[in-house]
């Protein structure tokens, strides 16, 4: 099984499949990083941070409790026959890098070409964030939010682009400030004709 492959099969993973160890465990494992780092878990000013960090990655990692398929179940059939596309842009999101555990910080944008209804424009956001809140990869979180509009609102084509910028790249190793990391994903009409490319691009522009 190559690399790909495992990331899919540990992401399809619910949490009730994994041993997530006790909050207490977690806790002394931040004890262990904050001693690794050079201090004193035991200084007063850093008696609750364990606490704190716990509580805090409950909240970076909420996407691992949340099921994308009930974000994008309930569509709207009566659109007055609309069938153009619906894009929503400049989504914030913030993940964290799977390979340091620091965080990436951007925007994504999102398209689709209606086929059997639309889905609430606020979805669209929540569909970010559910992916983005799990340890990632950005082209993997580009694919992951592509594959979940195909599967759940068969679009005629959809269209995913993110733009962020990795704490791992500007705040360690290179200090590459300022640089973003664009991907992007086309599928079904968006991949097969430019003219719908030009399109997103043109409606991208115009903000």
């Amino acid at each position: 099984m190559d690399a790909s492959a495992k990331h899919n099969v540990a992401l399809s993973l619910s949490p009730k499949t994994l041993v997530r160890p006790s909050r207490e465990e977690a806790e002394e494992a931040v004890r262990t990083l904050i001693a690794w780092a050079g201090d004193d878990p035991a200084r007063e000013g850093l008696l609750d941070t364990p606490r704190r960090v716990t509580k805090a990655y409950r909240e970076f990692f909420a996407g691992y409790e949340e099921d994308p398929r009930k974000i994008l179940e309930k569509t709207f059939k009566e659109v007055g026959g609309y069938d153009d596309i619906v894009l929503v842009k400049d989504i914030p999101f913030s993940s964290h890098c799977e390979h340091h555990m620091v965080p990436f910080v951007g925007k994504a944008h999102i398209a689709y070409l209606p086929h059997d209804g639309v889905v609430g424009i606020s979805k669209l956001a929540r569909l970010v964030d559910v992916f983005a809140k799990r340890l990632q990869v950005q082209e993997v979180l580009t694919a992951q939010i592509i594959d979940a509009i195909n599967e759940h609102l068969n679009p005629r084509g959809a269209a995913v682009m993110l733009e962020a910028e990795h704490m791992c790249m500007s705040m360690r190793g290179v200090r590459a400030h300022g640089a973003m990391t664009v991907t992007q994903r086309f599928t079904g009409v968006f991949a097969e004709e430019k003219s719908e490319q030009d399109r997103f691009f043109t409606m991208l522009r115009g903000r």
